[in-house]
């Protein structure tokens, strides 16, 4: 035998033993949910608005909350139209101070270009979407990126942000087809042993719910899909106990219903999605625990009105609602919501407003749910 040969067989050696190694060492996920705990109801009641923005030209669209010490940022994508090459994201910083919330500032935080410089490699971002926070990770977003084509495209991008921009970004595999085709709309999920899971969903063709599972180090470890009835897409996953969890999907068909799955797991399986009793126009839907089986949602629920978006509680764990407050009754029509629960417990709600072309914010608390 060659020295050549030796070499080889050495070196698969080395390999057999170093993934033999990896295997023991390997701690799998617990698939338990961390249970959220229960909002505050006391002190006054609070429902404030604290950022009303409106484009004169093009749109701004798709908010988002990433909280913060002290207080939120909110993001969102604005450019000449969704999914133009002009596409940046934006973001505005709230900070409680003595005289309540106030804006911290509102400028540019990531754009196409520098994302672009940023990832590993480098590449071509010709338009940014959807982007919520990373929770597993401190200062870092998950972006949606496209480097080609059009949202049945687009991949999601793990963004460490700095004070000047990104300072590095790596896209997630996801899918064996080019790893493209994933989107991000909802915050993530949070595990017994602290690990992380990112609501996602499969656009191309026969599209799905995904759920992402995290490892420790940030790394994916697993994923679980939601497929059934319609198009699922854009799940709004609420723990429910260490095991039991609801998601809410949007029916991207459409059918006129908002779309849900459940899982009796802690998200290892999800069961078969079909329709709920809530009408829905084909727009996605927040939602928070509030503990007690009580679920705080802004929801698209009118089959008469596309853009009517309503505060809704349930007090039994989705099974029924009830109106709390009418967004925008002005006519000014809002969809795309999310739901953030802050540091002190405060509520903040975030959404899209008109045709994609501004935004709102409210602070809300436990106590204005419970006097409603």
């Amino acid at each position: 035998m060659g020295a050549a040969q030796v070499t080889i067989l050495c070196l698969m050696a080395l390999s057999l033993g170093l993934s033999a190694w990896a295997v023991v060492r390997d701690v799998p996920p617990v698939w338990r949910f961390a249970v959220p705990g229960k909002v505050p109801v006391d002190g006054a009641p609070v429902f404030e608005t604290v950022f009303e923005y409106d484009v004169t030209a093009g749109q701004a669209h798709s908010a988002s909350v990433v909280v913060t010490q002290g207080g939120f940022d909110v993001l969102w994508f604005e450019g000449s139209a969704e999914a133009q090459a002009d596409v940046d994201i934006h973001g505005a910083a709230f900070r409680r101070g003595p005289e309540g919330w106030q804006a911290a500032g509102r400028d540019v935080r990531i754009t196409r270009g520098a994302l672009g410089r940023a990832m590993e490699p480098r590449q071509l971002v010709v338009t940014l979407g959807n982007t919520v926070e990373n929770e597993g990770a401190a200062g870092h977003v998950f972006a949606t990126v496209v480097s080609v084509g059009g949202w049945a495209m687009a991949s999601v991008a793990d963004v460490n942000m700095g004070a000047g921009g990104p300072l590095a970004a790596r896209k997630l595999s996801l899918s064996p087809f080019l790893n493209r085709s994933h989107l991000v709309k909802s915050p993530m999920v949070e595990f017994a042993d602290g690990s992380m899971g990112l609501p996602a969903y499969f656009e191309m063709g026969a599209a799905h719910g995904v759920l992402v599972r995290f490892g420790r180090n940030g790394r994916v470890r697993d994923t679980t899909r939601m497929s059934g009835r319609g198009q699922p897409i854009q799940p709004m996953i609420v723990p429910l106990g260490e095991n039991r969890a609801v998601a809410w999907l949007r029916d991207f068909a459409p059918s006129g219903r908002l779309l849900v799955s459940y899982s009796e797991d802690g998200g290892r399986t999800w069961s078969e999605v079909g329709a709920s009793d809530m009408p829905n126009p084909s727009a996605p839907v927040a939602a928070l625990a509030l503990g007690a089986g009580r679920i705080l949602m802004a929801a698209n629920d009118d089959p008469g009105g596309g853009d009517r978006l309503r505060l809704l509680l349930s007090e039994d764990e989705g099974d029924t609602w009830r109106v709390l407050r009418e967004l925008e009754p002005n006519g000014a029509g809002a969809r795309y919501p999310m739901l953030r629960r802050l540091e002190g417990g405060e509520i903040a709600l975030v959404y899209s407003v008109g045709n994609k072309t501004g935004l709102r914010a409210h602070v809300l608390n436990g106590a204005w749910v419970a006097a409603q």
